[in-house]
C-alpha cells in the first residue's frame, strides 16, 4: 500500500516537479546570520495581506457597492450579520498591522543596508509594495462611505486637482464625474477589490523571486563592506560552509511571529471591534469632525498646518521627491558598509522621520485647529470656576457657554483647543485687553462685538476676570501696578 502511494506521489512529482519548486524556494538555503527575529517583518505582512484577502471575499458577499446601500450594508455587517462586527474588526485591523507591519520591515532593510548591490531591485520593489499597501489602506477607508470617508476622498481629490495642466481631468477620471458620488464608491470598490490587490500579488511575487534569487541580506557586520567584484562569491561561499534551510531550520521565529501578529489582530477586533461607519456622509453637515486612518494622519496635520502659499508645492513636489529618493537610494548609495553603526547619516534619517511624521501625526489625532463642534453642549463648567461668583458673573459663564466659545476655547483642559485655555485667562489680559479681545478679535479669533450686546459682553469679561490663579491677582494696566510686583503677559 505504501509502495503504491509512493509510485503515485512520485508519478505526480515527475510531472509537476514540486520537489524542485520546493527545494528552490522553502528549502533553500540562507545565511544562518539571517535567522534573526529581526527578519520577521517580512513573513509577517504577507501574513497580514492574506488575512485581508480572506476576510475581504467574506465581506465582499454582504457589502453594496453603492452610494445608496453601501452604508446600510456596514451597519448590518455591524449589527445584524453573526460575527459581521468580528470579521469587519478582523479586517480593520489587519489593514493597520500591515501598514505598521510593512514600515517596519522597511525601517529594518533600510538599516541593514539590504538595498545595495545586488539587491537594487528587490527594494524598488518593496517601495512599490508599500505605496500599494498604503493605496489599500485609503480605498479601504474609502468602502466605510461615511463621513470620514467622504471628506478625506474630498481632501484627496482637492491634492490631485492642483496638478498643472491634468489636474481637473484626473479629478475627473477618480469620481467617475465632477463631484463624489456613486459612480466614485463604484470605482474605488474596484481600485480595493482587484487593481490593488491584482497588483500586490503580481509584484509580491516577483519580489520574492529577486529574494530568492539575490539572497537574504546577511546580518550586517562591521569591516565587511560590499565590494561589487567580490560580494556575490564572499555571499555564495558562506551560505556553502555554515548556511542552513529557510525549512525546516529557519522558519520557527518567522511562525511565532506571525502566530503573534494574528493572535494581535483577533484580539483588537474583538476588544476594539470594527471602525465605523460613523455618520451617514452627508456634505450639509457643517459641524462635521473627520479624520482620516493613522497612516494619513500626517497628511492631514500637514496640510493643516503648512501656510496656504506652499500647499501646492509642498503636497505636489514632495512626494514625488520623496518617493523618487527611495527608489533611487540603491543607485546612489549601492556600495560599502552596511552596519547602522558606523551609518549615523542613515540613524540620523531615520530618527527624523520617525520624530516628523510621529509628531504630525499626534497633532493630526489632536487637531488642536478644529473647533470642538460639541463642545458648548457636552462640556459643562468647572463647578469650581462658579463658587462664589456673582450674579453678573455667573450670567457671564452662561454666555461663554451659550455662546459656543467652548467649542474653540478650554476651561481646565476641556473643550476646544483652537484658542487659548480661559482657565487663566485673567492672569494674562486686563480688563481692557479682554474687551477688546471680545469685540475686534485677534489673532485666528473672530470679532463678536456684532453678536453680542453690551450686556452679554459686561457679563462675559465679568466671568473671564475671575479666571486667575489661585493667590495671584488679575491681570491689570501699567498704571495700576503700583502696589503690584508683576508684568501681565500680553499672549493670549
Amino acid at each position: 500500500m505504501n509502495s503504491k502511494l509512493r509510485d503515485i506521489a512520485l508519478w505526480f512529482d515527475d510531472r509537476l516537479q514540486i520537489s524542485k519548486v520546493w527545494n528552490a524556494t522553502a528549502g533553500h538555503h540562507i545565511p544562518k546570520s539571517s535567522a534573526s527575529w529581526f527578519y520577521v517583518f517580512g513573513s509577517a505582512t504577507m501574513i497580514c495581506f492574506m488575512i485581508q484577502v480572506l476576510t475581504g471575499i467574506c465581506l465582499a458577499l454582504i457589502y453594496q457597492p453603492s452610494a445608496e446601500e453601501a452604508y446600510a450594508s456596514l451597519l448590518y455587517l455591524n449589527y445584524e450579520q453573526p460575527l459581521g462586527w468580528l470579521l469587519r474588526g478582523i479586517h480593520y485591523w489587519g489593514s493597520n498591522f500591515m501598514v505598521a507591519i510593512m514600515l517596519m520591515h522597511m525601517t529594518q532593510v533600510f538599516m541593514f543596508g539590504a538595498y545595495k548591490y545586488p539587491r537594487e531591485l528587490t527594494w524598488v520593489s518593496g517601495v512599490i509594495l508599500c505605496l500599494l499597501t498604503l493605496g489599500m489602506a485609503f480605498t479601504g477607508q474609502v468602502m466605510r462611505w461615511d463621513q470620514d470617508a467622504y471628506w478625506g476622498l474630498g481632501i484627496g481629490v482637492a491634492i490631485m486637482g492642483r496638478v498643472p495642466f491634468i489636474g481637473p481631468e484626473l479629478t475627473h477620471m477618480l469620481l467617475g464625474g465632477p463631484i463624489i458620488g456613486g459612480e466614485t464608491l463604484s470605482r474605488f470598490f474596484t481600485l480595493h477589490v482587484f487593481v490593488i490587490p491584482g497588483g500586490i500579488l503580481a509584484l509580491l511575487s516577483l519580489h520574492l523571486r529577486m529574494v530568492l534569487n539575490k539572497g537574504i541580506n546577511e546580518y550586517p557586520e562591521v569591516g565587511k563592506p560590499v565590494v561589487k567584484e567580490t560580494y556575490v562569491e564572499e555571499y555564495e561561499a558562506q551560505v556553502k560552509k555554515d548556511g542552513t534551510k529557510f525549512f525546516p531550520d529557519a522558519i520557527g521565529k518567522d511562525l511565532v511571529f506571525g502566530g503573534i501578529v494574528i493572535g494581535l489582530v483577533v484580539m483588537c477586533a474583538i476588544l476594539f471591534g470594527p471602525k465605523g461607519p460613523e455618520g451617514i456622509p452627508d456634505p450639509t453637515l457643517i459641524d462635521a469632525s473627520p479624520r482620516p486612518d493613522w497612516p494619513f494622519m500626517w497628511i492631514f496635520a500637514l496640510a493643516a498646518l503648512m501656510p496656504p502659499y506652499m500647499e501646492t508645492v509642498v503636497l505636489l513636489v514632495g512626494p514625488v521627491i520623496g518617493i523618487g529618493l527611495m527608489i533611487a537610494l540603491p543607485f546612489y548609495d549601492n556600495v560599502g558598509e552596511k552596519k547602522w553603526t558606523i551609518r549615523p547619516v542613515s540613524v540620523l534619517v531615520v530618527i527624523m522621520a520617525a520624530l516628523s511624521l510621529g509628531t504630525l501625526t499626534w497633532y493630526g489625532v489632536t487637531s488642536p485647529w478644529s473647533p470642538e463642534m460639541e463642545a458648548w453642549s457636552s462640556e459643562p463648567t468647572p463647578s469650581h470656576l462658579l463658587e462664589g461668583r456673582t450674579p453678573l458673573e455667573l450670567q457671564g459663564a452662561m454666555v461663554l457657554q451659550y455662546k459656543q466659545c467652548r467649542n474653540c476655547h478650554s476651561l481646565d483642559g476641556i473643550g476646544g483647543k483652537r484658542g487659548p485655555d480661559l482657565t487663566d485667562v485673567a492672569d494674562r489680559l486686563t480688563h481692557d485687553q479682554l474687551v477688546r479681545q471680545v469685540v475686534q478679535g485677534g489673532g485666528n479669533m473672530p470679532a463678536y462685538g456684532q453678536n453680542l450686546s453690551p450686556a452679554e459682553i459686561a457679563a462675559l469679561v465679568a466671568f473671564m476676570e475671575t479666571l486667575h490663579a489661585d493667590g495671584r491677582l488679575p491681570a491689570q494696566r501699567a498704571t495700576n501696578l503700583q502696589n503690584s510686583d508683576r508684568v501681565p503677559s500680553l499672549e493670549n
